[in-house]
Protein backbone atom coordinates (compact mmCIF):
# COMPACT_ATOMS: atom_id res chain seq x y z
CA UNK A 1 0.00 0.00 0.00
CA UNK A 2 1.73 3.72 -0.93
CA UNK A 3 0.69 6.57 0.83
CA UNK A 4 0.65 9.90 -0.43
CA UNK A 5 3.04 12.03 1.73
CA UNK A 6 2.89 15.48 -0.42
CA UNK A 7 -0.89 15.53 1.34
CA UNK A 8 0.57 14.62 5.00
CA UNK A 9 2.43 17.03 7.53
CA UNK A 10 5.39 16.01 6.87
CA UNK A 11 7.10 16.85 10.71
CA UNK A 12 4.17 14.66 11.87
CA UNK A 13 3.88 11.39 10.14
CA UNK A 14 6.83 9.53 9.07
CA UNK A 15 5.72 6.69 6.33
CA UNK A 16 6.93 3.22 5.31
CA UNK A 17 5.66 1.15 3.25
CA UNK A 18 3.28 -0.90 5.71
CA UNK A 19 3.15 1.17 8.81
CA UNK A 20 3.39 4.66 10.06
CA UNK A 21 5.06 5.31 13.11
CA UNK A 22 2.83 7.35 15.77
CA UNK A 23 3.18 11.30 15.95
CA UNK A 24 5.32 13.30 18.76
CA UNK A 25 2.36 14.66 20.59
CA UNK A 26 2.34 14.54 23.98
CA UNK A 27 1.23 12.14 25.23
CA UNK A 28 1.87 10.11 23.03
CA UNK A 29 -1.58 9.02 20.23
CA UNK A 30 -2.05 5.01 20.25
CA UNK A 31 -0.33 2.93 17.65
CA UNK A 32 -2.54 1.64 14.78
CA UNK A 33 -2.13 -1.65 16.56
CA UNK A 34 -3.64 -0.55 19.78
CA UNK A 35 -7.05 -1.45 20.46
CA UNK A 36 -7.95 2.53 21.49
CA UNK A 37 -6.27 3.54 18.50
CA UNK A 38 -9.31 5.59 17.27
CA UNK A 39 -8.28 7.52 19.96
CA UNK A 40 -5.51 9.28 18.21
CA UNK A 41 -5.65 13.10 17.13
CA UNK A 42 -6.72 13.73 13.81
CA UNK A 43 -4.56 15.23 11.42
CA UNK A 44 -7.04 15.71 8.69
CA UNK A 45 -10.49 16.58 8.48
CA UNK A 46 -13.04 16.28 5.48
CA UNK A 47 -16.37 16.16 6.55
CA UNK A 48 -17.84 17.30 3.36
CA UNK A 49 -16.26 13.41 2.27
CA UNK A 50 -17.34 11.75 6.03
CA UNK A 51 -13.54 10.70 6.72
CA UNK A 52 -10.44 12.02 8.71
CA UNK A 53 -6.91 10.97 8.65
CA UNK A 54 -5.51 10.12 12.42
CA UNK A 55 -1.93 10.47 13.02
CA UNK A 56 -0.90 6.85 13.64
CA UNK A 57 -2.49 6.08 10.07
CA UNK A 58 -5.90 5.33 10.67
CA UNK A 59 -8.60 7.07 8.51
CA UNK A 60 -11.84 7.02 10.06
CA UNK A 61 -15.13 7.59 9.01
CA UNK A 62 -18.40 9.08 9.88
CA UNK A 63 -20.28 5.53 10.34
CA UNK A 64 -17.32 4.49 12.26
CA UNK A 65 -15.71 2.20 9.64
CA UNK A 66 -11.85 2.04 9.92
CA UNK A 67 -9.42 1.48 7.02
CA UNK A 68 -5.76 0.67 8.83
CA UNK A 69 -2.53 1.57 7.66
CA UNK A 70 -1.44 -1.46 6.38
CA UNK A 71 -4.81 -1.81 3.99
CA UNK A 72 -7.14 -3.67 6.64
CA UNK A 73 -10.87 -2.79 7.20
CA UNK A 74 -12.92 -2.54 10.59
CA UNK A 75 -16.43 -2.82 9.74
CA UNK A 76 -18.70 0.00 11.14
CA UNK A 77 -18.86 -0.26 15.16
CA UNK A 78 -21.60 2.02 16.63
CA UNK A 79 -22.72 0.84 20.11
CA UNK A 80 -26.32 -0.38 20.27
CA UNK A 81 -28.85 1.88 21.64
CA UNK A 82 -30.43 1.51 24.81
CA UNK A 83 -33.53 1.31 25.89
CA UNK A 84 -34.52 3.90 28.58
CA UNK A 85 -37.25 2.70 31.43
CA UNK A 86 -38.31 5.34 34.18
CA UNK A 87 -37.33 4.16 37.34
CA UNK A 88 -40.25 2.56 39.73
Amino acid sequence: MQHRTDRLVPHTLTWSTTMCTPCSHSPACPPAWAADHDAARAVSRHPEQGWSLLCNGVVLFEDTGEILPDGRTVAPHRPACRVWTPAA
